[in-house]
């Protein structure tokens, strides 16, 4: 058997890990690593904190402080946490410039290769501020489910929402403002160009999909897939290195594989191993076995984005398993830092 190399995807910097964070994801997979070990199996398990979504923006503001200074402390905090909690992972990735290169090397290969397409989308915009609304800075009605909440990633049903197709969009930072619809070129991933490759995928998966990921996979083939924006018209993310798209970011939900790739990387090298290319511990032939543990919520970017890319690079190993969580839930709402109501891993 293949090195088994786990995953357990980083939380938001914009606070501690709470209750559902360590008895989802970051138990079941220091579990799965001791077993493994324990077994014999040679294993690399990576973790960290994700620094580039724009969640940590909204959270800063509400909490009063400056989003730079809210991501670090964050990650210490998440680091504390684990160790309190007894979970080892190998690596923890942080926001430093060796994982901002990583980033950038992944899509410019993407770029290189052609897997990309600059093409129009549309994004509500507050005339008044200048400023385009994605993700955390908008919020709405999913046009799938119905229920409120903000763009990207919709935490009730598990749809992939763009910004502009939320429906009543508002701007959460200045709701007093009005908003209007506009369009802006972005390079994106479309995702229907590989979907015979991805429906393949998920075919050979389902014995071991739990029941929401394989809802979610049926429904979203069931209708044409999206093309995923990998560059937005924001300025808090990291640079996209594109001449198509001056002064736009590269979408942070969208880091998800370089962002594992790194994580990997800093666990070979922290036990022992050579620093070097860190898609070499991913490569086919290296023949991996990869599982990763995350949230239901994170099942659209992990599991269907983050396949079709390493699809359309080709060369690299495909998950082996999604473990996913349902969500904790304080007050018939899920636990959320971004909201702040969480109740924290260890006390503070």
């Amino acid at each position: 058997m293949g090195r088994l190399l786990i995953v357990a995807p980083g939380p938001t910097a914009n606070g501690d890990l709470h209750l559902g964070h360590l008895a989802g994801p970051f138990l079941s997979a220091d579990v799965c690593a001791r077993y493994a070990r324990a077994s014999g199996r040679d294993t690399l398990f990576g973790t960290g904190v994700h620094f580039t979504q724009n969640y940590i923006v909204t959270t800063a503001r509400r909490l009063g402080e400056q989003p730079e200074q809210l991501r670090l402390r964050a990650a210490e905090q998440v680091e504390a946490t684990l160790a309190a909690a007894g979970i080892e992972p190998d690596g923890f990735v942080r926001f430093d410039e060796r994982y901002v290169k990583t980033v950038r090397r992944f899509f410019e290969r993407l770029h290189a290769e052609g897997q990309l397409r600059l093409r129009p989308m549309t994004f509500p915009y507050l005339p008044a501020t200048g400023e385009f609304l994605t993700d955390a800075y908008v919020s709405g009605s999913c046009p799938v489910c119905l229920g409120e909440g903000c763009a990207g990633l919709c935490e009730n049903c598990g749809h992939w929402i763009a910004s502009g197709e939320l429906i009543g969009p508002t701007s959460t930072q200045h709701p007093e403002l009005a908003v209007e619809l506009r369009e802006r070129e972005v390079l994106v991933l479309p995702l229907e160009e590989h979907r015979a490759a991805l429906a393949a995928y998920f075919d050979r998966l389902a014995p071991t999909m739990r029941p929401r990921l394989a809802q979610l996979v049926e429904e979203l083939m069931a209708a044409p897939l999206p093309d995923y924006p990998i560059t937005l018209p924001i300025d808090w993310g990291i640079p996209a290195p594109f001449a198509e798209t001056p002064g736009q970011v590269l979408y942070s939900d969208t880091e998800t594989i370089a962002w594992s790739l790194h994580a990997i990387a800093l666990a070979a090298e922290a036990r022992g191993e050579v620093p070097g290319d860190h898609e070499r511990y991913w490569t086919a032939q290296a023949a991996p076995e990869v599982v990763y543990f995350f949230g239901s919520d994170a099942s659209f970017a992990f599991a269907l984005a983050g396949t079709a890319m390493l699809l359309a690079l080709g060369g690299l190993a495909l998950p082996a398993h999604f473990v996913t969580n349902e969500f904790y839930e304080l007050d018939s709402d899920k636990f959320s830092t971004s909201r702040g109501h969480v109740v924290t891993g260890r006390a503070t």
